[in-house]
C-alpha cells in the first residue's frame, strides 16, 4: 500500500495555513493602523466643531464599518480556505486507503485537526472574537506533526474501536479541543496585555471566554458519548481509565471557570484567563501526555 498518498496534500495544507496566518496577521497590523489614523483625523475634525467629545468606541465602531475590507484582508482567509479544502481533501485520501475513519493513530489525530482549524475561524467569525490570524497558525501547527514527524503507516482498528459511537466521540472531542486552543491563545493574551483589537473592541478575555462556551457542549457530548461506548465495549460506565479522568477534569476545569466568571461578572479578567489556561493544560495531558508517555497505560493505550 503507498502511505504517502496524502501527504503531499497534508504539506499543501500545512503551507496555506502558515500563508494564511501571516498575511492575516499583516493585514491585521495595518488595519489597525489604518483604522487608528482614520479615527484620529476624524476626532480632530468633529471635536472643534461639536464641542462635545465623541464616544470613542461606539463612533469607532462607526468607522470600522466605513473602512470596509481591505484586499489583504480578504486575501488571508482565501488562502486559509485552500488550505482546508487541502486539508479535507487528505482527509478523504487517508479515509479511502485505511479503509476506516482516520482518528485511530495520533497520526490521523493531528490530521483531523487540521480541518477543524478553519471551522473554530468560522464560529470565531460568527462571535465576533477576533485573532484571526491565530487560527490559521493553530492549523499549521497541528498539521505538523502529521506532515513532518508522525508516521503515516495506517493501523488496524482494534475490536473496541468498531464501533458506531467512535467517530462521533473522537470528532466532539477534535472540534472541542481545538476552540479551547483558541481559548488558551486568547487568554495568553489577556494576561501578556495584548491591546484591545479595533471594532468592536472586545477584549481578548471576552473572547477566550466566547470560545469556552463554543467548547463545553462538544466536550460534554464527547464525555457522554464516551461513557455510553465504555458500557457498550468494556461493560461500565466508567472504568477509571487515565484518559477517562484526565477529560473529566479538564471538563470540570472548564465548568469552574464558566462558574467562577459567571458569579463574579468578568470582573477578575487574570483569574478567568489562568483558569482558562489550566484547562487547556488538562487538555494537553489528556490529547498527548497520556497517549504519548509510557506513564500511563489503560484502555486507550492503543491511541
Amino acid at each position: 500500500m503507498n502511505i504517502s498518498g496524502e501527504r503531499p496534500l497534508v504539506v499543501a495544507a500545512f503551507a496555506a495555513y502558515l500563508a494564511a496566518f501571516i498575511t492575516m496577521a499583516a493585514s491585521a497590523v495595518f488595519g489597525r493602523r489604518r483604522f487608528a489614523g482614520r479615527l484620529r483625523l476624524a476626532a480632530d475634525a468633529e471635536t472643534p466643531s461639536g464641542g462635545n467629545e465623541v464616544d470613542g468606541e461606539e463612533h469607532g465602531a462607526e468607522l470600522g464599518a466605513d473602512l470596509g475590507p481591505s484586499p489583504q484582508a480578504c486575501t488571508g482567509p482565501a488562502i486559509f480556505a485552500l488550505g482546508f479544502a487541502a486539508a479535507v481533501a487528505a482527509v478523504i485520501v487517508r479515509w479511502v486507503r485505511a479503509g476506516h475513519v482516520p482518528m485511530q493513530s495520533m497520526y490521523e489525530v493531528f490530521l483531523c485537526l487540521g480541518p477543524a482549524a478553519f471551522l473554530v475561524w468560522l464560529l470565531g467569525r460568527v462571535r465576533r472574537v477576533g485573532g484571526d490570524a491565530w487560527d490559521a497558525l493553530l492549523g499549521a501547527a497541528v498539521l505538523f506533526p502529521a506532515a513532518f514527524v508522525m508516521d503515516p503507516w495506517p493501523q488496524q482498528l482494534p475490536p473496541a474501536l468498531q464501533s458506531g459511537l467512535f467517530a462521533p466521540h473522537v470528532a466532539a472531542y477534535m472540534i472541542g479541543y481545538m476552540l479551547v486552543a483558541k481559548a488558551g491563545i486568547l487568554a495568553i493574551g489577556q494576561l501578556a496585555g495584548w491591546p484591545r483589537r479595533w471594532p468592536p473592541w472586545r477584549s481578548c478575555e471576552h473572547g477566550a471566554y466566547q470560545m469556552v462556551c463554543l467548547a463545553m457542549p462538544p466536550l460534554t457530548l464527547g464525555l457522554i458519548l464516551g461513557a455510553v461506548w465504555g458500557k457498550r465495549a468494556w461493560g461500565d460506565w466508567w472504568n477509571w481509565d487515565p484518559k477517562e479522568l484526565w477529560s473529566l477534569a479538564t471538563w470540570l476545569t472548564f465548568a469552574a471557570y464558566l462558574h467562577f466568571r459567571s458569579m463574579t461578572g468578568g470582573r477578575f479578567k487574570s483569574i478567568n484567563s489562568i483558569l482558562a489556561l489550566a484547562g487547556v493544560a488538562g487538555v494537553i495531558i489528556t490529547l498527548l501526555w497520556v497517549n504519548l508517555s509510557r506513564i500511563f497505560g489503560g484502555l486507550h493505550s492503543y491511541a
